[in-house]
């Protein structure tokens, strides 16, 4: 029983002070607890192909994408709105042609790039020069490394990508649809007769690539056997002997734009035809495809890989499909 002391001094507006006092006490707290989860769930954490962890305060809402497969990257994952800066040849989608460039590849524009102010830069490991990334970093940038090598490290690209930028929903179906696609490719094709495929990335000097690059991963898939595929560089250095010991059953290159052909590729094959016992002379088996297509680590890759494998096909069936 409460003393008489108490019950006079606990009048009706001293307990309705009291119960006041402890509503707000607990609607501070959940306030707080709010905030705490809205900042934990606008707080954006992914791990880049460095294998660094890379968080952002809020969702990316200013990209710099430093190559031009990071750009069809942030696109495809949704975050296209967001880019701020790219580098020249930065050709895809049609709308980033019409995004300041901050220089080449492999020479950016620092002043350029850091007045656009981004929060997020997007940088190639082995295309960027490692030097002004490093700068970037040391601006307290925050500089996401992709080079993805395999099919599923583009999907997990499109995924990471996405989460930085906020629009993980659409990342989520762009990998799902790219990872779908490469599956039925290869269950199509990978069990078909075997053919020897030199794919031929430059003239001069010549250069090929090995199984580990993600073209050389597509061939694979396509059923053909990379005859430069054991060369221990990434991108090989060769000469024509060494293509004539191999003697590959088809010869592949890539084109400049979507065109059946254009001079460059078209004068790369040429060149070729001075050995007419070589057996992709012999049998007419001299292709190209579109080089975007293949050469840059982007759901467009599906396309390549399904031009890669017609053009196999074709070899198996003595070019009977043209």
């Amino acid at each position: 029983m409460l003393n008489k002391r108490f019950q006079r001094r606990f009048t009706p507006l001293a307990g309705a002070a009291l119960w006041l006092c402890l509503a707000n006490s607990a609607v501070a707290v959940a306030v707080a607890d709010i905030k705490a989860e809205t900042e934990a769930e606008s707080e954006r954490c992914a791990v880049d192909d460095l294998e660094r962890e890379v968080c952002l305060e809020a969702p990316a809402s200013r990209i710099a994408a430093l190559s031009p497969g990071a750009t069809e990257l942030a696109f495809a994952a949704g975050a296209g709105s967001n880019v701020v800066a790219v580098v020249e040849h930065s050709d895809y989608p049609p709308a980033a042609k019409a995004l300041p460039s901050v220089g080449d590849y492999n020479r950016i524009d620092l002043e350029a790039l850091v007045g656009l102010e981004p929060d997020l830069v997007i940088g190639w490991v082995t295309g960027n020069p490692d030097e002004q990334l490093k700068t970037l970093k040391s601006l307290d940038m925050a500089v996401f490394y992709i080079e993805p090598r395999t099919t599923e490290a583009v999907a997990s690209a499109l995924g990471r990508l996405a989460h930085l930028a906020g629009s993980d929903a659409v990342g989520r179906e762009e990998a799902e649809r790219f990872r779908d696609g490469m599956a039925e490719l290869k269950a199509r094709y990978s069990e078909r007769e075997p053919v020897s495929v030199f794919y031929q990335v430059w003239d001069a000097p010549l250069m090929s690539i090995n199984k580990e690059h993600l073209i050389g991963r597509a061939i694979e898939d396509c059923g053909g056997v990379n005859v430069f595929g054991d060369q221990p560089r990434l991108v090989p250095r060769l000469d024509d002997e060494a293509v004539l010991q191999a003697n590959p059953d088809v010869i592949i290159t890539g084109r400049s734009g979507d065109a059946d052909s254009d001079d460059k590729s078209s004068a790369w094959l040429a060149h070729w035809q001075q050995y007419p016992g070589m057996t992709a002379v012999a049998e007419g088996n001299l292709f190209t495809v579109p080089a975007d297509w293949l050469v840059r680590p982007t759901p467009r890759f599906l396309q390549g890989a399904e031009a890669l494998c017609e053009r196999l096909d074709r070899a198996r069936h003595g070019n009977e499909h043209e």
